[in-house]
């Protein structure tokens, strides 16, 4: 392949955003890494989103530059664990790229995170998403980090539990803080341990497909969330899975488009996909809320919430 670089599938699903859409594809288009195939899955409920003017000109773009595009329109919506499971069937390259229609990334974040990927040999890198509307709202007590200092390995992070704190760190602009405090110049590309990381994670396609993928959406009902959290927790069992700071890529803090959370994948499914976990098997109550969690507490990575708090 051209200048030794492999092909990068990146995976985009989407819905009722064609601006955002618009906005995000110009940033893969503008990657420094020059093999992308890029896969839109569109569930947008009215007109479809690659037909918008806004988003039709940049895939005019991407495909005049060089990028490979497919897109699909997908109804009716079966959930986001579903959207998901249908664009890893797409992949053909051996690494792919899930990254939300709503997200900035800097130029040159493909390439590292490909680069950590490779050299780590695990299940997935993470890039986690800054909400810099927060900027100066410092919150020291959701700063804490910890790095790996050795490789990166297969680590079991289960709801409740002190690891899963961790995603405190990717709220709000929480990172952004720590990441310019930490600035050096030999601080590119430093692994730290996640509980997950939303919006922008990239996997080897065969260690997630092994890990059972999203295949997990016929065990949940339409109305769902916290589907990418359960896919990482299993690979980041079996394989590992990290972050890098600093990150390079940024939400853009629009309202979500899943609106009804009661079911949260993590939750409800067992994090060892062929048998029952006795840790898990709380599930829901009549009232659709796990029974330690207050609702306010239901969203605790912001771009769940669109608003990254």
């Amino acid at each position: 392949m051209s200048g030794g670089h492999d092909t990068i599938d990146v995976l985009v699903p989407t819905c009722n955003r064609p601006a955002a859409l618009a906005v995000t594809l110009a940033t893969l288009g503008s990657q420094s890494w020059p093999r992308l195939r890029i896969v839109v899955s569109d569930q947008s409920e009215r007109a479809g989103a690659c037909e918008q003017p806004e988003v039709a000109a940049v895939l005019r773009y991407l495909r005049a530059t060089g990028r490979s595009v497919d897109t699909y329109r997908r109804l009716p919506r079966r959930g986001m664990a579903e959207q998901r499971a249908f664009l890893l069937a797409q992949a053909r390259a051996a690494v792919c790229l899930f990254v939300d229609d709503d997200v900035i990334l800097e130029p040159d974040l493909v390439a590292r995170l490909h680069g950590v990927l490779r050299a780590e040999g695990c299940g997935f890198v993470g890039s986690a998403l800054h909400g810099l509307s927060h900027l100066g709202q410092l919150r020291p007590a959701q700063e804490a980090v910890e790095f790996w200092n050795g490789p990166v390995r297969p680590e079991t992070v289960r709801t409740g539990s002190a690891a899963w704190a961790r995603h405190h760190l990717h709220s709000a602009a929480n990172l952004f803080h720590v990441q310019t405090r930490l600035a050096t110049g030999d601080a590119v590309n430093r692994r730290y341990k996640v509980a997950w990381v939303g919006g922008c994670v990239m996997f080897d396609t065969g260690m997630l497909r092994a890990a059972g993928g999203f295949d997990f959406w016929r065990e949940l009902p339409s109305q769902h969330c916290g589907e990418d959290v359960l896919a990482q927790q299993r690979v980041m069992a079996r394989y590992g899975g990290c972050a890098i700071l600093p990150s390079g890529a940024y939400h853009m803090e629009l309202p979500t488009t899943v609106t009804v959370r009661a079911v949260d994948a993590p939750y409800v499914l067992p994090l060892e996909p062929d048998g029952p976990d006795p840790m898990q098997q709380e599930r829901l109550p009549q009232d659709g809320l796990p029974r330690d969690r207050l609702p306010q507490d239901r969203l605790p990575q912001g771009r769940r919430s669109g608003t990254l708090e």
